[in-house]
């Protein structure tokens, strides 16, 4: 009985992180909105085969792809490989830099920066449950019908600076 009281403990703790990352989303969009803020990202097209990793964080309604902000002092592509671990527990790989792309989204000035990632067979994900909720590898076709956040949207349009 006391591994399932575990069980439930930490899906109480998961359920209220989600609530918070929610909130604090709402809440950042609010000011981004009013202080136009420059903003660096990086993300990662994971690929087997054809078909995308697409991850689904607990505060978006859009698909994405692994990745978050860079931080200070760091490199777009040491932030690609953090975010990679963090996010679904895939260790350190070499990334392939596919361009960079500028936008106005949810009201921050944002520059975000691609890489590619080709795998041979399928990786074990490892998602916290608290920020990323789902992963799910997309096919061409699926792609299609998929919500995605705009930076994702103009990668797979080719829309980038390189």
């Amino acid at each position: 009985m006391g591994s399932r009281w575990l069980n439930y403990g930490s899906m109480i703790i998961d359920f209220i992180w989600r609530i918070a990352l929610r909130l604090g989303y709402r809440l950042a969009r609010v000011w981004w909105h009013v202080r136009r803020p420059h903003h660096e990202g990086a993300l990662v097209a994971i690929y087997v085969g054809q078909s995308l990793l697409l991850v689904k964080a607990s505060y978006r309604a859009e698909w994405n792809l692994p990745g978050g902000s860079v931080h200070p002092g760091e490199t777009p592509e040491a932030a690609a490989q953090r975010e990679m671990e963090e996010e679904i527990g895939l260790p350190p790989h070499p990334l392939i830099p596919a361009g960079s792309v500028y936008g106005t989204w949810d009201g921050r000035r944002d520059r975000v920066y691609f890489f590619e990632l080709r795998l041979d067979s399928l990786p074990d994900l490892r998602i916290d449950n608290r920020e990323i909720i789902a992963a799910h590898f997309a096919s061409p076709q699926e792609l299609r019908g998929t919500a995605l956040t705009a930076p994702v949207a103009a990668y797979l349009a080719g829309d980038l600076c390189r």
